[in-house]
């Protein structure tokens, strides 16, 4: 049964004229955050790396495994921040595979001493293959041996690269912050078989929080001491896929902890939730390191799935203080 669903799920994502891609997702996605929003390259000043893992449903043999690096910091040269994002996803055990290669600037603008604004630019090179070769068809059974026979399917070619394009911005104040971000804003063809088949649909975020300090919390050129609770929204739209994250961060340094809550929507109505996100995470000096794991509470139900592990690591560097006014922002990290 695990093998038909993830054969189901394979055929679903690789036949291009009939179902169009979703994007992969981070439950912790402050943790990798100018995939969030390119908005945020050099929003926290100095040079900043990110490491992000996701394994998605481990109980259906590896279904989606996901990686992403990320560098960003602010150039004085180039009056703004600059960015690099490296991803590669993985479906139905490697039958399906995506890199991508983004490179974003933003530039800020200091509206007021509390009150800042960034607007960024991403261009993304992507290249995707399938390995035909883990693939099945109906016309290779038989009804009592099996899969024995050559498929009659015509076989298309393994690899497609394209060019894709998004943007964001960014505001912020001393507690709260708040953004929105579009990607593929060209919709660039993503089919193997048939040409113009399938452009990757337009995704829309929207991200909303506060960094709220209780009696005696202060933030000092990055750094918290005491106690903080932020709460957050995160919106995302793409094609008829409707997705709303609810939830929650406490952070006294060096712990951090949050549970969210994901759902899903059609239209304006509330279809049903998918999952209970759990996270625990540690932030000392230069580093920090998250660790979270989704419930999954939908039909697919948690026992199917095994819920979804993720991992992040940082490391937020130090750099000589910036001579002119910079207003770095304040929000959470994972």
């Amino acid at each position: 049964m695990k093998r038909l669903i993830l054969i189901f799920l394979v055929l679903a994502t690789v036949q291009t004229d009939v179902v169009q891609a979703q994007d992969p997702e981070f439950s912790q996605f402050y943790a990798n955050p100018i995939y969030l929003n390119p908005a945020f390259a050099g929003a926290a000043r100095c040079p900043r790396l990110a490491l992000n893992y996701r394994n998605q449903w481990p109980g259906l043999s590896r279904t989606f495994i996901t990686y992403s690096d990320s560098y960003d910091q602010h150039v004085d040269a180039t009056g703004g921040g600059v960015g690099l994002l490296i991803m590669n996803d993985k479906a139905g055990e490697g039958t399906l595979a995506k890199t991508d290669i983004a490179g974003m600037y933003s530039y800020q603008v200091n509206v007021s001493r509390n009150f800042t604004i960034r607007a960024a630019l991403q261009a993304t090179y992507v290249q995707e293959k399938v390995n035909w070769d883990k693939l099945t068809f109906g016309d290779e059974i038989d009804p009592r041996f099996g899969y024995i026979y050559e498929t009659q399917e015509v076989r298309p070619d393994e690899g497609h690269s394209f060019v894709d394009f998004g943007g964001g911005l960014l505001l912020y104040s001393n507690k709260v912050y708040g953004g929105v971000a579009v990607h593929h804003i060209t919709e660039p063809d993503q089919a193997f078989i048939v040409e113009g088949s399938s452009p990757l649909p337009r995704k829309y975020t929207a991200h909303v929080g506060a960094m709220l300090p209780l009696k005696g919390a202060t933030i000092y050129q990055g750094k918290y001491e005491g106690t903080f609770l932020s709460p957050n929204i995160l919106y995302q739209q793409q094609a008829a896929f409707n997705q709303l994250n609810l939830g929650m961060y406490i952070q006294k340094s060096p712990i951090v902890g949050g549970l969210w809550y994901r759902g899903y929507f059609k239209g304006d109505k509330f279809i049903s939730g998918d999952s209970f996100i759990a996270l625990i995470g540690i932030q000392k000096d230069l580093f920090k390191f998250g660790y979270s794991y989704d419930v999954t509470v939908s039909r697919l139900s948690n026992n199917v799935t095994a819920g979804s592990h993720e991992i992040s690591f940082g490391m937020q560097f130090e750099c000589k203080p910036k001579k002119k006014r910079f207003k770095a922002i304040s929000c959470p990290t994972f």
